[in-house]
């Protein structure tokens, strides 16, 4: 039987404000949907995180056997300087900066994406569409909302008609504004004089005789709105209803808003069950910004390379530091957690190597197997929340040591179970991977080996100052040697 058939699966609704039960649409099947890049720049480590967290979400609907079609775009046009549909395109401005195609930028930057997601271990989505490469289908959903009357035509650009929608349709229903309060706080803006009011937002916005990226239209040449191409695609490749959008919370408004909108003018439903964000990273303490240098890119974390942390760390082990926070949660990223979660990551991959050696008894296994499977589940089961699977796993390698001490006992049956389940949770679900850890581990085995030469050699000469020391030193440092009649041993703190 599918495990999802017996585990209840919970989600955080950002429409609701609040976690319901996860049923999707089709029996067995899920559509997600979760907004990608704006390919102009290096992606930064507050992207990574929003699709790590969406990451963990398919591997999980896939871990319980739903089959999942994962679809996310790429923005490769439309995405002003200021989400009011003013200033310059993104990627017009990085390529005239850069005196490059702006399909070279795309390209560019589209690659660093995939480099970047790629060593965190992220599954590439099923679908990754793109906005320029769904031009025609983005101008037929423009026609569609103008045959309805939520639009209008100014000087060749078309603009959603906010008011007019807000006479059938409640404009603000997912980030809880409301159409008077955004009346009251509107600022006039360069580039909006054409709209009826300057909550109304562009489907197809005019090309000026400077701008590269242009397509004919009914309302002439132009390009589509940022909004548009995200409600077209996600209907294209999902239907016009489906089970998950997903994106940063930063996108909630107006973009999400903007999607809502469009999506129920053009098929009077709304388009998504289940509206997921996932929250911001933090440098830290301070909001990340290149203007302000608050900022550190993935591969300068990697490499060491950056002036805010100490050494380089493996992205196994920045993965493992950011699924310590739930998704919802606001993330702090600091030189001091990131050296606390490689420290847990190595103690947990440790464990795994020691499983395979544990002795087994003919005894009833000291640990309730069963219970500790099932909190891991149940905690993913609320609303994908990996710190307590975390938790979960640090119980079990606290059993393993115990076992390795003996202090405890486990079956033959009940450690090829405990292997399995482990794989699971660490490899399948939370999508951590070993090799990167190995090398590392075997020469930390291979230090702390060397150490205990050195204060075994110091017990025989009767240098107890320097055996203490040496024992001390090592507990400093989060590594416990446990003396026995076979000899030495260590395990890690």
């Amino acid at each position: 039987m599918a495990l999802f058939r017996e585990q209840r699966l919970k989600i955080y609704n950002s429409l609701s404000g609040k976690k319901e039960y996860f049923v999707p649409i089709n029996e067995g099947r899920v559509g997600i949907y979760v907004c990608g890049p704006t390919v102009y720049n290096k992606v930064h480590l507050g992207n990574l995180r929003t699709f790590m967290s969406f990451d963990i979400v398919t591997r999980y609907l896939r871990h319980l056997g739903l089959n999942v079609r994962y679809v996310r775009n790429i923005t490769d046009v439309g995405h002003l300087e200021h989400d009011a549909d003013s200033g310059e395109d993104r990627i017009s401005k990085k390529a005239r900066l850069e005196s490059l195609e702006p399909m070279q930028i795309v390209q560019r930057y589209t690659v660093d994406f995939h480099q970047m997601l790629n060593r965190l271990n992220c599954l590439p989505p099923d679908i990754e569409p793109s906005a320029t490469g769904h031009i025609i289908e983005q101008i037929e959903t423009v026609k569609d909302i103008l045959s309805k009357g939520m639009a209008y035509v100014v000087n060749g650009s078309v603009y959603f008609d906010v008011f007019k929608y807000s006479d059938s349709h409640h404009y603000g229903i997912l980030s809880g504004r409301n159409l008077e309060d955004l009346i009251h706080n509107s600022r006039s803006l360069d580039g909006q004089q054409d709209k009826k009011n300057p909550q109304d937002f562009a489907l197809w916005k005019k090309a000026e005789p400077e701008h590269i990226m242009r397509w004919p239209s009914p309302w002439g040449d132009g390009f589509p709105g940022w909004h548009l191409e995200c409600t077209t695609m996600s209907t294209k490749y999902l239907g016009a209803q489906f089970d998950i959008h997903g994106g940063g919370m930063d996108l909630k408004f107006p973009h999400h808003e903007c999607e809502i909108a469009q999506s129920e003018a053009c098929g009077n439903q709304q388009p998504v069950n289940y509206w997921m964000h996932a929250n911001m990273l933090t440098l830290n303490g301070q909001k990340m910004a290149k203007s302000t240098g608050n900022n550190i890119l993935p591969e300068e974390v990697f490499s060491g390379s950056n002036t805010f942390l100490s050494k380089a760390y493996n992205p196994s082990v920045v993965r493992f530091f950011m699924l310590q926070a739930h998704y919802r949660s606001v993330l702090d990223f600091s030189d001091a957690a990131l050296a606390a979660s490689e420290k847990g990551f190595v103690k947990l991959m440790a464990s795994l190597s020691v499983l395979n050696q544990l002795p087994v008894s003919k005894i009833t296994t000291s640990f309730n197997l069963n219970n500790w499977t099932n909190a891991g589940y149940d905690a993913m089961n609320d609303d994908f929340n990996t710190p307590v699977l975390i938790a979960e796993l640090f119980t079990a390698v606290k059993f393993i040591n115990q076992v390795k001490d003996g202090d405890a006992q486990i079956s033959a049956e009940d450690k090829k179970a405990l292997e399995i389940q482990l794989n699971h949770f660490i490899f399948d679900i939370l999508g951590l991977e070993s090799q990167a850890s190995d090398s590392k581990t075997d020469r930390i085995d291979m230090v702390v080996k060397i150490l205990m030469d050195l204060r075994n050699q110091a017990r025989v000469d009767k240098d107890f100052a320097l055996s203490d020391k040496i024992r001390d030193q090592l507990i400093e440092a989060g590594i416990q040697l446990n003396d026995g009649k076979d000899g030495t041993g260590f395990s890690f703190l």
